[in-house]
């Protein structure tokens, strides 16, 4: 309290930077304070500013105290007072402190204090930070040659205050590589004459061999590393030349840290000096080291320039890099004692060697082709042998090459199982085989002296089971089920469980059924044990075996889904394992004989649960939610009559009454799965159908009343969906109220995702209004609407602005045609809207936030007439980039052909997918059939559109018809709107008039 007194006294904080390198203080504590003083009372417009304001003359004492501390032979408080100059210069500089610069680089360019030389750089490596597009280019001139004369006299300056030289080469080379999105050929000017210098020096710093009890060099070479990420990614056309000279010193680093790297980390025989961290709290390991690494060699294989400087190196890299991917011995000890850590880092793709080594291995398939894939293959049938000398000499560590090396493949099984070259393909089918019927076939994986090596042959053999012949793999199958049901360690059963998940799907019933029973057993038992990392594998394994086994399900039905169900209501609050375990009563459903059964498991089990919403623990009514809406998705109307005489009344109500976002959302898709199922019969199943129409229009407004939140009412939209579809006949005397309540809700939602759906309604209500669509046009004229002069104006210039973010193929057709419709009318009131065009493109160089503050962006204004154009012409470009896709996946577009080959069979066969520059108005058509089909799938909110007779639209036919029409109407017209597209969009519209 009285600190904070005190910072309200004038001349406080001069007291305390006169101070600020007294020693008797605790260190740096005065300076600490002060920055603490800077952060609340320098500046008005900082976020946590309070009154009073510091005085400018203040001000400028603190400033001129501050910088005669900055070389205190203190670090500690060195520090401090460099980060009080930073937080000052994040308002002052330059304007207010032109002295700043000039001071800093006096204490730089100083050769006998190196305490102020610490100051300094200190000082501008947090200043760099804030260093804008303008400030860069004047200072790279200047600073460069006073860092480069600290990084290359290692006689004179520390190894710690030349890897501080080289963070600020980093930061402003980061700041010059975002300008040359603008300034190209000025940063490339500038970068030039500096480049050759500072390649020279990084060569000199990397031709040494790495040492292991130096990691002072680890850092130094890091920052090396860095900085010469950042040339290569900004400056790849001046790299070129510079390139060979890097090339030996990066190779003798990358080679010789191996050693090091093998050592200390891998077996564990030296010190690897772990848990240090620079000033920035940023970790400074030898494994964040060759981390980064990689990604300079990641962003070699990146650039087209600099690739083929290293392309003939490819499988030395390999071969190398399978080395680093080796488990570390803190990692097999951490693993060891924690399954649950082992799953966790699997899956999460945690930051490590292993992980970057991978990365790096598909970068060299990606860029590499074919030699890619053969370098791969060499790199692995090298460690595979060594791995076996060392085996028959005895040596502890065999096992890890070998398992680095199965993960090394795994990680880029689908590339490798892409691999055209027959030659290859045997060729890692050998490998694999070879080491299966060794350490697998052989019972070995039974012992477990080596259990990761074994749990990653489980897992890394079964993505590759189509290389591998029909006898290994089904011993494979036999194996996996074999440890899941024996005491073996964890992690064989977490790769057992890995591999019965990629097997089980595909794999022959004649050796799924023998062991079925087993396997379940053995799954549920695991599951009662199961932590909550490890539960999501075991029920990802569950489900894919109750896919596998679907026509021997019934029999453990009563047995299978209480588990369950009880596993989903204990973890509901888990959205990932309630979500799998929903996932595998889906399955049970699903298989021949029980959904009746499950159905009337459920309904008993979630009755309660909605019965008394307010008494249940967090997530389980939302789940059970969840739970019903899962049991009537496809269901036959007796379950969905079922689902509706248990859940109706309760759901209406839950939706009423409560304010949790969750059960809101839950709740609304399961009342529209309700109607999708029931649909008119719903109105015969109650008592008062009457009543019931009116409960559900209650629902409609209360999701569509203002005042909720728009989380609640995500799904609005759906649920409207399904009233209007199938209930057309009780929902047309309420027309007038719900557009003038969804008008309300679009204005006062803030999510564009709701807006979104919304928009969907009002394109459903268009196209349920032709041939009078100017009706519906002019009931919106009708409607007032907050800001504009009606609830059209509103509407089409809220439509046009965000139907680009309309997802799913079914909702993009559906307010596709319905502006089409719109368009057809020529309707006077349309003609005299004008909305949001283009972009305009600033010229004023970097955005930033500043910038951004001061000239937002602008967009042109268009009639609303060429703004539609404008979309159905996108419409027909995206179709279009989807053909030109399909041109490059041939596989791809051989599945959607098969999917139309009946019924447009001529037409297809006319079209040769070479012939065109461009694809034919007759290829879109085909297209265009399968816009549905490719795309519904992947979004939620389709799963109730299907029964919707506009799905049956031809978009490039109906789009076509619709413009054809338009500019026959008025050429005129026409061509002066056409003047208001890009032409890209003008040639789309030519290629569907010209069919």
């Amino acid at each position: 309290m009285m600190l904070h007194l005190s910072w309200k006294l004038e001349g406080f904080g001069a007291a305390l930077s006169g101070v600020a390198g007294n020693r008797e203080l605790p260190f740096g504590l005065p300076a600490v304070i002060l920055k603490q003083l800077i952060k609340k009372h320098w500046h008005e417009d900082d976020e946590s500013f309070e009154h009073p304001i510091i005085s400018s003359e203040e001000k400028a004492t603190i400033r001129g105290l501050l910088l005669t501390s900055l070389g205190d032979s203190h670090k500690k408080i060195c520090t401090a007072v460099s980060m009080a100059v930073a937080s000052i210069a994040h308002y002052d500089w330059p304007e207010d402190w032109p002295e700043l610069l000039p001071c800093v680089l006096g204490l730089i360019n100083g050769q006998t204090n190196m305490n102020a030389v610490h100051g300094a750089l200190r000082c501008l490596a947090l200043l760099s930070a804030d260093m804008d597009d303008k400030m860069v280019p004047k200072l790279v001139p200047v600073l460069f040659p006073s860092l480069h004369r600290i990084v290359s006299s290692p006689q004179m300056y520390e190894k710690s205050l030349r890897s501080k030289a080289l963070s600020i080469v980093y930061a402003c080379t980061s700041m010059l590589g975002v300008m040359t999105g603008v300034y190209k050929s000025e940063t490339s000017s500038l970068m030039s004459p500096m480049l050759q210098p500072w390649i020279e020096q990084f060569s000199t710093i990397l031709s040494h061999p790495m040492q292991s009890e130096d990691p002072d060099d680890w850092d130094m070479r890091m920052e090396v590393l860095k900085c010469l990420n950042q040339f290569a990614q900004c400056f790849p056309g001046l790299m070129e030349s510079q390139f060979a000279v890097i090339l030996p010193p990066l190779w003798q680093t990358f080679v010789s840290s191996l050693t090091i790297y093998q050592r200390s980390l891998v077996e564990g025989t030296e010190d690897a000096y772990e848990g240090r961290y620079d000033s920035e709290g940023v970790e400074r390991s030898l494994e964040s080291f060759i981390i980064q690494l990689f990604e300079f060699l990641l962003t070699i294989l990146g650039s087209a320039k600099l690739l083929k400087a290293i392309e003939s190196n490819a499988k030395e890299i390999v071969y190398y890099t399978i080395a680093f991917m080796q488990m570390t011995e803190q990692q097999m000890h951490s693993w060891s004692l924690d399954a649950n850590q082992y799953v966790a880092d699997e899956d999460d793709n945690s930051y490590s060697c292993r992980v970057s080594g991978s990365l790096l291995l598909e970068e060299i398939v990606n860029a590499c082709g074919a030699e890619g894939v053969v370098a791969i293959c060499d790199g692995a049938k090298r460690r595979f042998n060594e791995s076996q000398q060392a085996k028959t000499v005895g040596s502890t560590g065999w096992w890890r090459i070998r398992e680095a090396t199965l993960f090394a493949l795994a990680s880029v099984s689908e590339r490798l199982l892409e691999a055209e070259e027959s030659e290859v393909s045997a060729g890692l089918s050998k490998i694999l085989e070879q080491v299966l019927a060794e350490d697998m076939t052989t019972g070995l994986w039974l012992i477990c002296d080596y259990p990761f090596l074994h749990a990653r042959m489980f897992s890394s053999a079964a993505k590759f089971s189509s290389m591998i012949n029909t006898s290994t793999v089904e011993h494979l199958i036999y194996a996996a089920t074999r440890a899941i049901a024996m005491d073996v360690s964890p992690p064989v059963k977490v790769g057992a469980c890995r591999a019965l998940s990629e097997l089980l799907p595909d794999a022959s019933k004649r050796i799924i059924q023998p062991n079925l029973m087993e396997l379940f057993s053995s799954l549920t038992d695991l599951l009662n044990h199961a932590s909550d990392e490890t539960m999501h594998l075991v029920l990802e394994t569950l489900q894919a075996a109750v896919v596998a086994g679907h026509e021997s399900i019934a029999p453990v039905e009563p047995i299978l889904s209480p588990i369950i169900l009880n596993m989903w209501a204990s973890h509901v609050s888990d959205p990932f394992i309630s979500i799998d375990a929903l996932e595998v009563l889906e399955a049970i459903r699903n298989a021949p004989g029980c959904f009746h059964p499950l159905a009337s498991r459920v309904l008993p089990y979630i009755h309660p649960i909605l019965n008394n919403p307010q008494q249940q623990p967090d997530g389980l009514v939302a789940g059970s939610l969840d739970l019903a809406t899962m049991l009537l998705n496809n269901a036959p109307t007796d379950v969905v009559k079922g689902v509706y005489e248990v859940t109706f009344d309760l759901v209406i109500r839950i939706i009423l009454q409560t304010d949790d976002h969750s059960e809101m959302q839950n709740a609304t898709q399961c009342l529209a799965s309700l109607i999708s199922g029931g649909k008119q019969d719903l109105l015969s199943w109650g008592s008062n159908s009457g009543f019931m129409m009116r409960s559900l229009l209650d629902v409609a407004s209360r999701l569509l009343d203002p005042e909720v939140e728009s989380s609640g009412s995500l799904f609005v939209g759906n649920y409207i969906l399904q009233l209007i579809l199938h209930f057309p006949t009780q929902m047309a005397k309420h027309i007038r109220d719900l557009v003038s309540a969804l008008i309300r809700r679009m204005q006062s939602s803030q999510s564009a995702g709701l807006r979104s759906s919304l928009l969907l309604i009002f394109a459903r209500l268009i196209h349920m209004s032709v041939p009078q669509v100017e009706q519906f046009i002019d009931l919106l004229i009708t409607i007032p609407a907050e800001g504009h002069q009606n609830s059209l104006t509103y509407l089409i210039s809220e439509w046009t602005r965000l139907q680009g973010e309309v997802q799913g193929a079914y909702q993009i057709k559906v307010t596709t045609t319905a502006l089409a419709l719109l368009l057809a009318t020529r309707h006077n009131e349309l003609e005299k809207i004008i909305v949001q065009g283009h972009l305009i493109k600033s010229t004023a160089g970097i955005t930033t936030r500043s910038r951004a503050k001061v000239a937002p962006d602008q967009w042109t204004s268009v009639p609303v007439a060429a703004k539609i154009l404008a979309l159905l012409a996108d419409t027909l470009i995206e179709i279009e980039e989807q053909v030109i896709d399909e041109d490059d996946q041939v596989s791809d577009w051989e599945e959607i052909q098969s999917t139309e080959v009946e019924a447009n069979n001529d037409l297809l066969n006319s079209v040769s997918l070479a012939s065109h520059s461009r694809p034919s108005y007759n290829y879109l058509d085909a297209l265009a059939k399968t816009f549905t089909e490719d795309q519904d799938d992947s979004y939620q909110d389709d799963l109730f559109c299907h029964a919707d007779p506009l799905n049956e639209i031809n978009m490039v036919k109906y789009l076509a018809q619709c413009i054809a029409n338009f500019s026959q109407s008025d050429g005129q017209y026409f061509d002066q709107l056409l003047q208001n597209l890009t032409k890209a969009q003008r040639d789309a519209i030519q290629m569907v008039l010209n069919q």
